[in-house]
């Protein structure tokens, strides 16, 4: 596209008629050269190195003449010329990317110049030019200056993913985007919401390329009374009955007294992985990290990097000539993968000059283990291990979940322990923890691809006052939750922290508030495992879902 100013109105040419004739839908780097391709670049590369040898030769010889090197002749200045030319070309050429950025930019000023009148007419150009899409995909941009900038994204003049940082309008940027992706698609984004939200909350932070937002409902539960202290727990789904039945069990664990939650660890892992020659080497490593003398000196190494990353434990595994390092440490009330990260980058910094054979392969292992089910985590844990227990009393289970303590006891034994062991399961020993991890993930803006390792628990059930009641517990050992950072920071998630009071980071200890978050997250899973086992045992759970988890609502005519 000419990015040169634009004539005035009365030097501009008279708009073409259009063309039956389908027009191409971007130019090529090759459509302006009057030579084959191939031949244009030979002739360029040839003059290019053929120059700069000659002139070499030509300022070697002045050098050792001692002729001053700014007399030229005339063939040398044309050697010069030659020289520039070539080069200018092949930068051109070989650097598209480079060049459209100078490109659009140029655009953007040659896109001020267009007065209203002539911003229409182009705007019919465009759409005279663009697929046959259904008038209502195409929602009108604001302007005419926007239909341009839609125009050169679907041609690919101007990068999708460019269009925040040139136009200095989140907004705006996504509005462009989601209408090329329309034309691009032929598909309506109808039902895909736009405004009211803050797109420049997420700039370089927690989305990229964003053409609107997913609604999700957040209902509440609660009042859960864990530790003496009351809580009303946000979730936010779009499976029915989860906060329902969360709900119930936070009644029935208020009735019996409340539930009570420890932290056992509190440590964000990162595991790299490095090579040597020999496994020998890779054991030097080994027996110089599990060394206790040395560990001061790689926590100084680690702790530089951050005023809250402290190192606590590095654990070694060898695999032939592989050695992958296990380094865990408190990261305050942030989730802290980048904090453990940039530490251990500092400790692999350290260990390189002591050891120059050593070969980084990854700075993530996978003996971490992030977003996997791992034994690792379900044995020393990763983030918070909790456990949170509760006594419900007899007369609580009868009136509120319509069962009694043996058969809880019998169904846990079964289905949580024994046929979880049946299946096989890593960390799964229980009923449904994931639901209640992830609604309250996603409502309090953690990562929810974290729910992998952060639902892994064991429910246990017993009786006990002589068999009266029950004695329930959830053993969490890897519950991956920040209260600062990611999403945590967006408006809407913002609001459910503050609505549990662990919104931003403690003032009076750092890493409180995350760890209460941890606390209230077991505490919940307590809460829905108790009400689905419940549900379970009197069966209700077909009953339930099929009022509270059906819709006979055609919801594809709610959506349009």
């Amino acid at each position: 596209m000419d990015v040169r100013r634009r004539p005035s109105k009365a030097l501009r040419p008279a708009p073409k008629e259009p063309s039956s004739a389908p027009e191409p839908t971007g130019a090529k780097a090759s459509d302006a050269l009057p030579l084959p391709l191939y031949f244009t670049n030979a002739l360029f590369f040839t003059l290019f190195f053929s120059v700069a040898y000659y002139l070499l030769l030509r300022w070697r010889d002045k050098i050792r003449n001692s002729v001053p090197l700014h007399v030229v002749t005339f063939s040398e200045l044309a050697a010069i010329l030659s020289l520039i030319a070539s080069f200018i070309y092949l930068l051109g050429f070989f650097g598209i990317d480079f060049v459209q950025s100078f490109i659009a930019r140029a655009s953007n000023e040659a896109w001020d110049l267009v007065d209203e009148e002539e911003g229409e007419d182009h705007r019919h150009r465009l759409m005279a030019c663009s697929p046959s899409i259904p008038d209502h995909i195409i929602p009108a941009v604001s302007s005419a200056e926007d239909e341009e900038i839609v125009d050169l994204v679907v041609k690919g003049t101007i990068p999708s993913y460019a269009l925040e940082e040139q136009l200095g309008d989140c907004k705006r940027a996504v509005r462009i985007r989601r209408e090329a992706l329309q034309r691009i698609t032929r598909r309506s984004l109808q039902g895909l919401p736009l405004d009211g939200f803050d797109y420049g909350s997420i700039l370089k932070q927690c989305c990229e390329m964003p053409v609107g937002y997913v609604q999700i409902p957040v209902g509440i539960a609660g009042p859960l009374l864990l530790d003496s202290f009351e809580y009303i727990v946000p979730m936010a789904t779009t499976e029915g009955c989860i906060v329902a039945s969360t709900n119930r069990g936070f009644k029935g664990i208020y009735a019996s007294g409340g539930a009570t939650s420890t932290i056992l660890r509190d440590g964000m892992t990162r595991a790299p992985v490095v090579r040597f020659p020999s496994a020998s080497r890779a054991c030097h490593l080994k027996f110089f990290l599990d060394n206790p003398s040395n560990f001061q000196t790689l926590a100084d190494e680690f702790n530089k990097s951050s005023n809250f990353a402290r190192l606590q434990s590095v654990q070694c595994s060898i695999a032939g000539k592989n050695l992958y390092m296990r380094f865990s440490c408190t990261t305050g009330d942030a989730m802290g993968m980048n904090m453990v990260s940039k530490g251990v980058e500092n400790v692999l910094a350290y260990l390189r000059n002591e050891y120059p054979d050593m070969d980084i392969i990854s700075i993530s292992g996978n003996f971490c283990s992030d977003k996997k089910p791992a034994a690792i985590n379900w044995i020393e844990g990763r983030g918070k291990s909790a456990v949170c227990e509760a006594v419900i009393k007899e007369e609580v289970l009868k009136k509120v979940f319509r069962t009694s303590v043996a058969t809880l006891v019998e169904l846990n034994m079964l289905k949580n322990l024994a046929g979880s062991a049946v299946a096989g399961a890593l960390g799964g020993f229980n009923a449904h923890a994931s639901n209640i991890v992830s609604a309250i993930f996603i409502a309090t803006g953690q990562d929810p691809a974290q729910n992998v390792e952060s639902s892994h628990c064991i429910t246990m059930m017993e009786a006990v006052n002589d068999g009266k009641d029950l004695h329930i517990s959830v053993t969490m050992p890897s519950i991956e939750v920040g209260t600062i950072g990611g999403g945590t920071q967006l408006a809407s998630q913002s609001a459910c922290l503050d609505l549990l009071g662990v919104k931003g980071a403690s003032k009076e200890l750092p890493g409180a508030n995350s760890r209460l978050l941890a606390k209230i997250v077991a505490g919940s899973v307590l809460a829905g495992e108790l009400s689905l086992m419940a549900a379970i045992a009197s069966g209700q759970l077909v009953q339930s879902h099929m009022k509270y988890n059906r819709s006979t609502k055609d919801v594809s005519k709610v959506g349009s």
